[in-house]
């Protein structure tokens, strides 16, 4: 069974860091761009990063550039996404997803997602 699996999300505070993994079970990541979503209540699902098959290329949204980072380990076949300086607007379920192309800010392209996990930034 083909399955991404989330996982590192809680509860911070502001300033605060968290870092989220997203392992693939069934298969290997190797051939996927994969990317970072998340969606607040109320809030339509918003891409938050991606990383090429490669790993040599990364794209970020404007409002977390600087503060989060996306990377791959193939040899554990998993990707992670490091946010530091958290904010309260951060606050959302975040998801990854496998795409077998390049990157892409439309999730609707995406082949596989995760469950999500929550983060949550409040004092």
């Amino acid at each position: 069974q083909l399955q991404l699996v989330e996982s590192g999300g809680g509860l911070v505070q502001p300033g605060g860091s968290l870092r989220l993994s997203c392992a693939a079970s069934g298969f290997t990541l190797d051939y996927y761009a994969i990317g970072w979503f998340r969606q607040a209540p109320g809030k339509e699902r918003e891409g938050v990063s991606c990383i090429k098959i490669s790993g040599t290329s990364t794209n970020y949204a404007d409002s977390v550039k600087g503060r989060f980072t996306i990377s791959r380990d193939n040899a554990k076949n998993t990707v992670y996404l490091q946010m530091n300086s958290l904010k309260p607007e951060d606050t959302a379920v975040y998801y990854c997803a496998a795409r077998s192309g390049l990157c892409s800010g439309y999730g609707r392209r995406y082949d596989y997602w995760g469950q999500g996990t929550q983060v949550t930034v409040s004092s």
